[in-house]
């Protein structure tokens, strides 16, 4: 029987086939094409990972002759097939959330690190954004993402030949990017129009499908725009606050009125980071036009909806523009569109709204817009309320209303072949979008040789992705051919392997490891134990400090007898860390605390058996114990003493000396060093599962997007009636306040307790706009004592003032309670919404 040719209608099914799956960016954490596309074309594949390139590369020809073979196109069809059954099928969230209140949410962020095809993203804050909109997409949460196509993206990085880093910014082609213009039903380009001075603007909006999710990235790069704006999103962190400006205009206004445009407007908009913060206006802006509402009315009700994300550390990291620059940009738009002044607008992104000479902060103005605040770990929640502080005064900083969700990473993305076949025979196939408080019990049961085993072939493939990427380095900058053969044999797969790559800037202490460099040298040379260190980093162009300690570590590294043991990667990308992360035995990472608001790169290594040396800072400070990992520091802040670093320095050191290197070489007769192992285990079990975007996201839902949508839709139903109480409320507190005093207060101590008897003046405001309460700060950092007191039945004569009660136990000294006034409302998230308290004196 011969077979049946193949039909033209098959061939065109397997190429549309074909193009979807490269269209859909669940490659850069779904291998199961992988073959296919290194089949279409080896070399791109390898040097590029990107199947779109690959596509629109491969000869005609080639790609004919696949076609036509029908085992091709069957696999071809059952990957489709396999891609549709995960889009398709119903996620935790539809399962655990079925008719929920929330229906959508739009993440906003000025980067995205999806995968190193889509070079759109710096550093930390794309790779959480990234992480987040595959594990919404994994769990089936309503996620939109919003962000900008940049034309350069951030710089790439090539060290010279003196180890200076040079930056260069080579051009991103959208035709060689996974993505596809965003149309209209009739086929036109969808365009959104942004008013700036004396300008309109044209943004042009691409959509990149990611899993069963899509992101929407908006482009000044349009041929209607003059040469001027046309390059607003033409580099990622570059140019001056003016494109800087111009670029958060773009992500936040553009991108809401992107949405108006899609008909697909959410129920939570969330800020990562307040790059996004002018979204907040353009929503209110777009509930008054809906609604008849004023502007203040409005962002009460929509502001209920809003989520922000802080990752900053320290407050010189928050964006702030000079009030001219903002009232230049945003004059008209507030009289014209919002109705209001210049001047209330400016006020919203100020910590005094009636001081004219202070800057605008966008994170500012994410606050006052958002009804739900949260930082990226628990420590960085604390530093976050001391930040924050100065937005409300006169409350106790443990009060400043800014919860936590630790980051995560979306562990798929950044595990070798060998550590997914680990914990697939452990914890099955559906492992990171099932429950995952099992997962710590099942690998816990994977016995000592086969994660030895794993951790050796990772250890094994980092030694020769670094040899191949060094030699080309090197061959690209005219080194000798003694230099390639040098490189060729750098490394050893058998050797403690300690990788340290992150951002080169002063604060992360990226050279703490180099202290002491002959104390280092020592330890990298040592003949019985032998240690080698892969570096890689990138310093901001502007950044002349850190470019310094990046030419430091190259002079370190290009030493004679070291250029065996040690090796500076240059253009630290997605594709860099993926192989560094699986293959290193310690990440080390050294910031000053508490400055590292989280830090996800030690994460990353946790799904493959790597192992943690880190300053107890950020994820770090609530995931170690002795058990999965090792720790610098006493747990406290000590600024920029050098003395302290020094001392750092030292027992950084001495934990290689002394703990990190002997357990590693303690091997038994079979070869494996059973204690190192253990620990192993341990992190794996104990940490990846809890430090996963699986889990954060979860926490997103459950925590902020879904009171966040039920808050919102109380408010905003029935045209806001809900809403336009609230504020009216809120007017009548602030005309109400000054009236609002203390008289006498009586302590009687007696039977173990305190008896306190405040005299309470509420003025025009009734009892029930207020709570009185007696407070006291929490002792060894426990949260404070906050007991309500009730009133007397008896008023004081004349009604003119109330008294109220509260008994608490004589534990503490009676002066340390304070009796306070703040407001109160069932609805109103106080003092995040009135930042009204009064304290008797």
């Amino acid at each position: 029987m011969t077979a049946q040719p193949t039909t033209a209608a098959e061939i065109d099914a397997a190429q549309s086939s074909l193009m979807r799956l490269a269209l859909n960016v669940r490659w850069s954490w779904s291998h199961a094409a992988d073959t296919l596309w290194r089949e279409l074309y080896p070399q791109l594949w390898d040097s590029t990972h990107n199947p779109w390139v690959v596509l629109q590369t491969v000869s005609r020809q080639r790609l004919a002759q696949l076609l036509g073979d029908a085992q091709f196109r069957e696999r071809i069809a059952q990957l489709g097939a396999l891609s549709n059954e995960a889009m398709q099928a119903p996620g935790w969230f539809q399962q655990a959330h079925a008719g929920s209140a929330l229906g959508r949410v739009a993440y906003f962020s000025m980067e995205f690190m999806l995968s190193e095809a889509l070079p759109i993203y710096a550093g930390g804050l794309g790779n959480v954004a990234g992480d987040q909109l595959k594990a919404a997409s994994d769990l089936g949460v309503p996620v939109i993402g919003i962000g900008l196509l940049y034309q350069q993206g951030y710089f790439r990085q090539v060290i010279d030949r003196e180890g200076a880093q040079q930056a260069l910014y080579p051009y991103n082609d959208p035709g060689q990017l996974p993505l596809t213009p965003l149309r209209r039903a009739d086929g036109e380009w969808l365009r959104i129009e942004l008013e700036l001075p004396g300008y309109v603007l044209w943004l042009r909006i691409w959509q990149v499908q990611v899993g069963r999710l899509q992101l929407y990235l908006l482009d000044s790069n349009d041929a209607a725009n003059d040469p001027a704006y046309r390059g607003i999103t033409s580099e990622l962190y570059g140019g001056g606050p003016e494109l800087r400006l111009q670029q958060e205009l773009v992500l936040g206004i553009g991108g809401w009125r992107l949405l108006r445009a899609l008909e697909r407007t959410p129920d939570v908009c969330h800020l990562n980071e307040g790059h996004a913060a002018f979204a907040v206006l353009e929503r209110a802006c777009d509930y008054m036009r809906g609604s008849g509402h004023p502007f203040a009315t409005a962002l009460t009700i929509t502001r209920a909806g809003n989520v922000f994300t802080t990752h900053t550390a320290v407050p010189a990291g928050f964006d702030r523009f000079a009030p001219e620059l903002v009232a230049r940009y945003l004059a008209d738009y507030a009289r014209e569109r919002l109705q209001i002044t210049p001047r209330d607008l400016l006020g919203l992104g100020r910590s005094n709204p009636t001081d004219d000479g202070e800057p605008f902060n966008m994170a500012y103005l994410a606050v006052r817009g958002s009804g739900v605040i949260n930082a990226v770990s628990r420590l960085h929640g604390e530093v976050s309320r001391q930040i924050f502080g100065p937005l409300f005064p006169r409350w106790s900083t443990s009060e400043v209303p800014i919860g936590h969700v630790t980051n995560g990473v979306h562990t798929p993305s950044w595990d070798s072949a060998e550590s997914d076949g680990l914990w697939t025979s452990a914890c099955g196939k559906e492992r990171w979008t099932a429950d995952p408080a099992l997962m710590d019990q099942r690998i816990r049961r994977v016995a000592d040789a086969p994660i030895w085993a794993s951790r050796t072939a990772g250890r094994k493939a980092l030694v020769e992705y670094a040899r191949e990427r060094l030699v080309r380095e090197l061959a690209q900058s005219g080194a000798s051919p003694e230099a390639l053969d040098v490189a060729r044999r750098i490394l050893d797969p058998d050797a403690l392997t300690l990788g340290f790559a992150r951002r080169f800037a002063t604060y992360k202490r990226p050279n703490l490891l180099l202290h002491d460099p002959a104390r280092l040298a020592r330890l990298l040379t040592d003949r019985q134990r032998p240690v080698q260190l892969i570096l890689a980093g990138k310093a901001h162009p502007e950044d002349a400090g850190g470019q310094a300690l990046i030419r430091q570590w190259v002079q370190f590294v290009r030493r004679p007898d070291m250029r065996l043991h040690a090796t500076f990667l240059s253009d630290y990308d997605m594709l860099l860390t993926e192989q560094l992360v699986r293959g290193v035995d310690v990440w080390i990472n050294t910031p000053r605390r508490p400055w590292e608001a989280c830090g996800t790169s030690g994460m990353k290594v946790l799904v493959n058996g790597g192992l943690n040396l880190s300053e107890l800072d950020g994820w770090w400070a609530e995931a170690f114990t002795s058990e999965v990992g090792w720790a610098l520091g006493d747990g406290r802040a000590h600024g920029e003493d050098p003395d302290w670093d020094a001392a750092e320095a030292s027992r950084l050191y001495e934990l290689l000396e002394t703990e990190v290197v002997p357990q590693f070489y303690a091997r038994d007769h079979t070869g494996i060093p059973r204690a190192w192992v253990a620990r192993v285990r341990e992190s794996m079990a104990r940490l990846t599962p809890q430090f996963s975007a699986n889990r954060s996201v979860r926490d997103y839902v459950e925590d902020c997007y879904l009171p966040a949508a039920d808050a919102y839709r109380r408010r905003s139903e029935q045209h806001g009636v809900l809403g336009a109480r609230i504020h009216e409320w809120l007017q009548m507190l602030e005309q109400g306040w000054p009236s609002v005093g203390f008289g006498r207060t009586q302590v009687e101590t007696q039977a173990g307790e305190h008896r306190f008897t405040v005299e309470v003046h509420l003025g025009v405001l009734g009892p029930d706009a207020v709570r009185i309460e007696l407070f006291a700060e929490g002792l060894g950092g426990n949260a404070p004592s906050i007991e309500r007191m009730t009133p007397r039945e008896a008023d004081l004569p004349g009604a003119a003032a109330k008294l109220y009660c509260a008994r608490v136990p004589a534990t503490r000294p009676a002066e340390h309670y304070t009796p306070r006034i703040v407001p109160a409302h069932p609805e109103v998230a106080v003092p995040l919404e009135t930042r009204h308290i009064l304290w008797q004196k």
